[in-house]
Protein backbone atom coordinates (compact mmCIF):
# COMPACT_ATOMS: atom_id res chain seq x y z
CA UNK A 1 0.00 0.00 0.00
CA UNK A 2 1.16 3.09 -0.64
CA UNK A 3 0.84 6.37 2.03
CA UNK A 4 -1.64 8.25 -0.51
CA UNK A 5 -3.81 4.97 -0.28
CA UNK A 6 -3.16 4.52 3.22
CA UNK A 7 -4.52 8.58 3.79
CA UNK A 8 -7.53 8.03 1.53
CA UNK A 9 -9.13 4.85 3.45
CA UNK A 10 -8.11 6.90 6.88
CA UNK A 11 -9.92 10.05 5.13
CA UNK A 12 -12.79 8.14 4.48
CA UNK A 13 -12.82 5.91 7.58
CA UNK A 14 -13.21 9.31 9.54
CA UNK A 15 -16.28 10.16 7.73
CA UNK A 16 -17.81 13.40 8.50
CA UNK A 17 -15.93 13.99 11.42
CA UNK A 18 -12.80 14.32 9.39
CA UNK A 19 -9.40 14.16 11.00
CA UNK A 20 -6.48 16.33 11.75
CA UNK A 21 -2.77 15.98 10.54
CA UNK A 22 -1.73 15.36 13.95
CA UNK A 23 -3.62 12.51 14.45
CA UNK A 24 -2.87 11.33 10.57
CA UNK A 25 0.75 11.28 11.27
CA UNK A 26 0.36 9.46 14.58
CA UNK A 27 -1.92 6.79 13.16
CA UNK A 28 0.46 6.66 10.37
CA UNK A 29 3.59 7.05 12.26
CA UNK A 30 5.37 9.53 9.83
CA UNK A 31 6.21 13.13 10.00
CA UNK A 32 3.57 15.94 9.89
CA UNK A 33 6.00 17.66 7.01
CA UNK A 34 5.52 14.40 4.75
CA UNK A 35 1.77 13.76 5.28
CA UNK A 36 0.83 17.43 4.99
CA UNK A 37 2.66 17.32 1.37
CA UNK A 38 1.61 13.87 0.79
CA UNK A 39 -2.37 15.60 1.34
CA UNK A 40 -1.37 18.93 -0.84
CA UNK A 41 -0.64 16.62 -3.99
CA UNK A 42 -3.15 14.25 -3.49
CA UNK A 43 -5.87 16.75 -3.03
CA UNK A 44 -4.03 18.42 -6.20
CA UNK A 45 -4.13 15.19 -7.82
CA UNK A 46 -8.10 14.51 -7.25
CA UNK A 47 -9.26 18.00 -7.78
CA UNK A 48 -7.80 17.73 -11.74
CA UNK A 49 -9.01 14.06 -12.35
CA UNK A 50 -11.82 14.36 -14.12
CA UNK A 51 -12.39 10.40 -13.74
CA UNK A 52 -12.52 10.55 -9.89
CA UNK A 53 -15.58 11.40 -8.14
CA UNK A 54 -14.03 12.33 -4.83
CA UNK A 55 -11.90 15.61 -3.31
CA UNK A 56 -9.86 16.12 -0.39
CA UNK A 57 -11.03 19.17 1.87
CA UNK A 58 -8.94 20.86 4.15
CA UNK A 59 -11.64 23.03 7.08
CA UNK A 60 -8.36 24.74 9.48
CA UNK A 61 -6.43 21.66 10.82
CA UNK A 62 -9.08 19.03 9.57
CA UNK A 63 -9.13 17.34 6.70
CA UNK A 64 -12.16 15.38 5.13
CA UNK A 65 -12.84 13.20 1.89
CA UNK A 66 -15.93 14.89 0.28
CA UNK A 67 -17.49 14.08 -3.07
CA UNK A 68 -17.19 17.00 -5.62
CA UNK A 69 -19.69 19.48 -6.22
CA UNK A 70 -20.67 18.45 -9.63
CA UNK A 71 -22.24 15.10 -8.08
CA UNK A 72 -24.44 17.14 -5.55
CA UNK A 73 -27.77 16.89 -7.02
CA UNK A 74 -27.29 13.11 -7.54
CA UNK A 75 -26.48 12.53 -3.77
CA UNK A 76 -29.46 15.14 -2.87
CA UNK A 77 -31.43 12.72 -5.16
CA UNK A 78 -30.09 9.24 -3.49
CA UNK A 79 -31.14 10.97 0.16
CA UNK A 80 -34.10 11.78 -0.46
CA UNK A 81 -35.16 8.53 -1.92
CA UNK A 82 -33.28 6.78 0.98
CA UNK A 83 -35.25 9.38 3.38
CA UNK A 84 -38.47 8.57 2.00
CA UNK A 85 -38.33 4.87 1.85
CA UNK A 86 -36.97 3.42 5.02
CA UNK A 87 -39.12 4.60 7.70
CA UNK A 88 -40.91 1.96 9.18
CA UNK A 89 -44.06 2.41 10.41
CA UNK A 90 -42.67 1.90 14.06
CA UNK A 91 -39.62 4.74 13.43
CA UNK A 92 -42.94 7.11 12.16
CA UNK A 93 -44.85 5.90 15.38
CA UNK A 94 -41.71 6.98 17.82
CA UNK A 95 -41.43 10.16 15.61
CA UNK A 96 -44.60 11.55 16.36
CA UNK A 97 -44.35 10.76 19.83
CA UNK A 98 -41.58 12.91 20.73
CA UNK A 99 -42.58 15.49 18.37
CA UNK A 100 -45.28 16.04 20.53
CA UNK A 101 -44.21 14.70 23.94
CA UNK A 102 -40.38 15.97 23.96
CA UNK A 103 -38.26 15.53 26.38
CA UNK A 104 -39.27 11.17 26.80
CA UNK A 105 -37.93 8.43 27.76
CA UNK A 106 -38.35 5.68 26.15
CA UNK A 107 -40.22 3.97 28.90
CA UNK A 108 -42.84 6.61 28.53
CA UNK A 109 -42.70 6.04 24.40
CA UNK A 110 -43.32 2.42 24.99
CA UNK A 111 -46.43 3.11 27.18
CA UNK A 112 -47.83 5.15 24.69
CA UNK A 113 -47.28 2.69 21.78
CA UNK A 114 -48.25 -0.34 23.74
CA UNK A 115 -45.27 -2.61 22.92
CA UNK A 116 -42.33 -3.61 25.92
CA UNK A 117 -39.16 -2.06 24.09
CA UNK A 118 -38.62 0.50 21.05
CA UNK A 119 -34.94 0.10 21.41
CA UNK A 120 -33.57 -0.87 18.02
CA UNK A 121 -36.11 1.57 16.05
CA UNK A 122 -35.61 4.33 18.22
CA UNK A 123 -31.87 3.52 18.27
CA UNK A 124 -31.94 3.59 14.58
CA UNK A 125 -33.75 7.22 14.50
CA UNK A 126 -31.02 8.18 17.15
CA UNK A 127 -28.50 7.05 14.23
CA UNK A 128 -30.35 9.13 11.28
CA UNK A 129 -29.96 12.39 13.18
CA UNK A 130 -33.51 12.69 13.61
CA UNK A 131 -33.90 11.97 17.86
CA UNK A 132 -31.18 13.25 20.17
CA UNK A 133 -30.41 12.65 23.61
CA UNK A 134 -31.58 16.03 25.46
CA UNK A 135 -30.72 15.37 28.73
CA UNK A 136 -31.99 12.78 32.00
CA UNK A 137 -35.20 12.40 33.47
CA UNK A 138 -34.95 13.25 37.20
CA UNK A 139 -35.74 9.99 38.09
CA UNK A 140 -34.47 6.53 39.42
CA UNK A 141 -32.01 5.81 36.96
CA UNK A 142 -32.00 8.95 35.28
CA UNK A 143 -33.15 7.78 32.29
CA UNK A 144 -32.46 8.85 29.12
CA UNK A 145 -35.04 12.16 27.39
CA UNK A 146 -35.10 12.41 23.59
CA UNK A 147 -35.87 15.45 21.89
CA UNK A 148 -36.46 16.48 18.13
CA UNK A 149 -33.29 17.57 16.15
CA UNK A 150 -33.13 19.83 13.60
CA UNK A 151 -32.58 16.75 10.24
CA UNK A 152 -36.05 16.18 12.19
CA UNK A 153 -37.43 19.76 10.58
CA UNK A 154 -35.09 19.23 7.84
CA UNK A 155 -36.80 15.50 6.92
CA UNK A 156 -40.65 16.58 7.63
CA UNK A 157 -40.24 20.27 5.87
CA UNK A 158 -41.12 21.92 9.00
CA UNK A 159 -39.77 25.61 9.94
CA UNK A 160 -40.33 24.54 14.08
CA UNK A 161 -42.30 22.27 16.18
CA UNK A 162 -45.63 24.97 15.87
CA UNK A 163 -45.71 24.13 12.09
CA UNK A 164 -46.38 20.37 13.33
CA UNK A 165 -50.37 19.47 12.94
CA UNK A 166 -52.69 20.10 15.87
CA UNK A 167 -53.51 17.05 17.91
CA UNK A 168 -56.99 18.14 17.65
CA UNK A 169 -57.80 17.73 14.31
CA UNK A 170 -56.56 13.50 14.75
CA UNK A 171 -58.82 13.00 17.70
CA UNK A 172 -61.80 14.15 15.42
CA UNK A 173 -61.03 11.42 13.54
CA UNK A 174 -61.66 7.84 14.32
CA UNK A 175 -58.82 5.59 14.70
CA UNK A 176 -58.62 2.03 16.07
CA UNK A 177 -56.38 2.86 19.08
CA UNK A 178 -58.33 6.19 19.69
CA UNK A 179 -58.37 5.61 23.65
CA UNK A 180 -54.21 6.18 23.96
CA UNK A 181 -54.74 10.31 22.79
CA UNK A 182 -54.48 11.66 26.30
CA UNK A 183 -51.27 10.13 26.32
CA UNK A 184 -50.37 12.70 24.04
CA UNK A 185 -51.06 15.74 26.02
CA UNK A 186 -49.88 13.89 29.41
CA UNK A 187 -46.73 16.78 30.39
CA UNK A 188 -43.26 15.28 31.34
CA UNK A 189 -41.62 15.55 34.34
CA UNK A 190 -38.70 17.74 34.73
CA UNK A 191 -35.57 16.96 33.22
CA UNK A 192 -31.27 17.38 34.18
CA UNK A 193 -28.59 17.75 31.78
Amino acid sequence: MSLNQDLVALLYTAGDQGITLVDLAATLQTDQAAIRQHLEDLMQQMTQDNQEALVIQQYGDIYKLLTKPQYYTLIKNYWQLQQTTTLSQAALEILAIIAYRQPITRIEIDEIRGVKNSSSTLQTLVIRQLVQNVGHKNAPGRPRLYGTTPEFLDYFGLKNLAQLPDLSEFQKEKFPDQENFHLFNQSTSQTED
